[in-house]
């Protein structure tokens, strides 16, 4: 796993963060070091699957980049029939992706699409996936890309939502900020580096308090919509059709 060490180095003209070839050769490290419990939620996401999963039906990760979800959900898949489908916009994702899905002999029934994610279209599914996606939409195109996959979604079907928040309250929203740039800390990176990679993603990841996000869900056509995991400012939650 090659280490990440875009930040290492003061920029001079510190751009938006994308997710261009630079960032995927490192992504897996990155992720890893950047998001508390990251491991643990793709381990309880195979669970999830073997729950929710259901036959022949679709499940979607949207926003998939290196599949670490994509093949976590499919060792989970207990049931006949399912095909998963990974989508993401960038194409050097998508061709790392790739080439771990076809080194994993036990996942065949994978297809990746390079594509918006906002342009795909949900139908007959059972789970879908927005695993640290959403907050890289901007916010008025927020509700209907819900609402589209809780209109693909079979009854009884699931959307996993995990993202970065931020709090109502602003003491406690300083406190987590800075428990999550402590756990970074603690994962070998640098005060620069925390501080120009928080600069990068301040103009394209726009977080949102744990209300509203539900609120939205709700909105969209869940059912019920409950937070399953959180660690300090990372959370995921799970709604139900």
């Amino acid at each position: 796993m090659k280490q990440d060490k875009i930040y290492a180095q003061a920029h001079a003209n510190l751009g938006s963060f994308r997710f261009d070839s630079q960032v995927t050769d490192v992504f897996a490290d990155m992720i890893q070091r950047s998001v508390p419990g990251y491991g643990l939620s793709l381990d309880m996401l195979a669970v999830i699957a073997t729950e929710y999963a259901q036959e022949n039906s679709q499940i979607y990760d949207l926003g998939c980049s290196l599949g670490a979800s994509t093949l976590a959900i499919c060792h989970g898949i207990q049931v006949q029939g399912c095909n998963i489908i990974g989508v993401d916009n960038a194409p050097a994702m998508i061709a790392q992706c790739q080439s771990y899905i076809d080194a994993d002999h036990s996942c065949s029934s994978i297809q990746l699409q390079c594509a918006d994610i906002q342009d795909v279209v949900i139908e007959n599914a059972s789970m879908v996936v927005l695993n640290f996606t959403l907050q890289f939409i901007p916010v008025e195109k927020r509700q209907a890309l819900l609402t589209r996959i809780a209109q693909g979604l079979r009854k009884g079907g699931v959307l996993i939502l995990s993202e970065k928040i931020r709090f109502e309250d602003e003491n406690e929203n300083h406190r987590q900020i800075a428990l999550h740039e402590g756990f970074k800390r603690s994962q070998g990176y640098s005060d620069i580096e925390i501080s120009q990679k928080r600069q990068a993603l301040e103009q394209v990841l726009i977080p949102e308090t744990l209300k509203i996000h539900h609120q939205r869900l709700h909105d969209a056509g869940f059912q019920h919509s409950q937070t399953w995991f959180q660690c300090f400012n990372f959370t995921s939650i799970l709604a139900f059709k």
